[in-house]
């Protein structure tokens, strides 16, 4: 039996079946809509097709992070029961989070001396969080004690990229992001941003593609790029997508027509109602593993 758990928060938007399967507890971000606090609970309070339709009539949720308190629900009835505590948290480049979960670690190992609670930024989100975390648990089933798991995940945690796109415009011009000239004259043109994740876990522009057949192909010719062995990647790909299946799919064709060595068929989950309070519908993303991402 191992002598600690791995948990995360549940902006790592996998299946709520992945989470039961690799007994990792969960700690819930929380969003606002139209007045009422719902949890970010993988889509149970509100299904995620519903979500992303009220967004497109025009609701504008926001979103909240998880207290000390709530880290602590999480953390103690581990430590009760005689296990340590590894918590993989949303990247700090995006979130305030880890702030919470490091005082509730301080509250913990404070109560629990014999106990360790150790908290890591996974300079990640989405299914790229949950890639990590999915790595994190396959190297706990190979027998890595909590010190090593730790140390592994803080050196291989910038090997997981994350490329996305929007054929959306509107939540971008709602936040702040781009000014409402563009997103007028970027939906009149269907200019598509495509965007990765920093070294410091801060989500980047990088480049912008006219219609979405083009913006696909580039989003996989990052991956040939990137990933490690280029065509010859053997590791996972996972995609996650705010409402848009058909794009999500269309990614996944083609990278698993591209990738003959993938380990198993490309997993597709959807962007969580937190990740999707910002990013509204029509947004896709691909996680997988490749070089370090150094920008």
């Amino acid at each position: 039996m191992s002598d600690y758990m791995i948990t995360c928060c549940s902006t790592a938007d996998m299946s709520e079946e992945f989470f039961k399967v690799n007994d990792i507890p969960l700690a819930y971000f929380h969003y606002i809509l139209d007045g009422k606090t719902y949890a970010d609970d993988l889509g149970k309070s509100i299904p995620f097709d519903k979500f992303y339709d009220m967004i497109a009539e025009g609701a504008s949720p926001t979103t909240s992070q998880i207290s000390p308190e709530e880290y602590v629900e999480l953390f103690e009835p581990i430590l009760k029961s005689g296990k340590d505590v590894l918590h993989i948290t949303l990247s700090s480049g995006i979130s305030g989070t880890i702030n919470s979960a490091n005082i509730a670690k301080d509250m913990m190992n404070k109560e629990y001396p014999e106990r360790k609670v150790i908290v890591i930024d996974s300079l990640g989100a989405s299914s790229g969080y949950g890639l990590l975390v999915t790595l994190a648990k396959e190297k706990q089933k190979e027998g890595l004690d909590i010190d090593e798991l730790a140390k592994w995940v803080e050196e291989n945690r910038l090997n997981v990229h994350h490329w996305f796109f929007s054929t959306d415009l509107t939540s971008y011009f709602r936040g702040g992001r781009i000014s409402r000239t563009s997103a007028i004259f970027g939906t009149a043109l269907k200019i598509c941003p495509l965007l990765n994740m920093s070294f410091d876990g801060k989500l980047i522009p990088r480049s912008k593609y006219r219609g979405k057949k083009r913006v696909i192909e580039e989003i996989v010719k990052r991956m040939e790029e990137h990933a490690v062995g280029g065509l010859d990647y053997s590791g996972k790909c996972y995609i996650s997508h705010s409402n848009c299946i058909d794009d999500a799919k269309s990614v996944a064709e083609k990278i698993e027509s591209k990738f003959s060595c993938l380990d198993g068929k490309v997993i597709i989950n959807s962007v969580g109602t937190t990740i999707g309070s910002h990013t509204g519908p029509g947004t896709v993303a691909l996680f997988f593993v490749g070089d370090k991402r150094e920008d």
